[in-house]
């Protein structure tokens, strides 16, 4: 009996092309997201310089940017950054549901890995939990899963 072949990635950042697309709504979570996303590109090899950082508006414009910059051919992989506050109205299921649905269409589309960092929170208070320092930080989490991504395309 053989083994299957398994084609895994490492989440590295040496030799890799990666953007950060970020909101600035809700600025006071996303930039706890960007600077968690950042210290994982640090700890997994990237250099500072070397990383791209966007801010957009808010999370309804992330997939018009995240397309133009997976269609440049300038990236391995994408990481979307925002925070979608529930609140008294149906904007929320607006912005949250067409944020990712944009954002997959843009992977789809382009073959670019895009890593889903976007809060999508009933309270403030759930966006903090998710954006603190250290481990737990949903934009340091992006980061990882484009890392891994980005490797596994390279092997496919």
């Amino acid at each position: 009996m053989s083994t299957p072949r398994v084609i895994e990635g490492e989440p590295n950042a040496r030799g890799r092309k990666v953007a950060i697309v970020a909101a600035r709504f809700n600025d006071f979570i996303v930039a706890s997201l960007v600077k968690g996303a950042q210290a994982a590109w640090l700890e997994r090899g990237g250099a500072a310089g070397e990383l791209t950082v966007v801010r957009v508006p808010g999370a309804f414009e992330l997939p018009v940017a995240v397309r133009r910059l997976a269609g440049s051919g300038r990236f391995d992989a994408l990481v979307a950054l925002g925070c979608v506050i529930r609140g008294d109205t149906p904007h929320f299921e607006y912005v949250a549901g067409e944020c990712a649905r944009g954002l997959q269409c843009a992977a789809l589309d382009s073959g670019v890995p895009v890593a889903f960092g976007v809060l999508t929170v009933e309270s403030v208070e759930q966006a903090l939990q998710r954006a603190v320092s250290g481990a737990g930080n949903k934009g340091a989490e992006a980061m990882e899963s484009a890392l891994e991504m980005a490797a596994v395309m390279a092997r496919l």
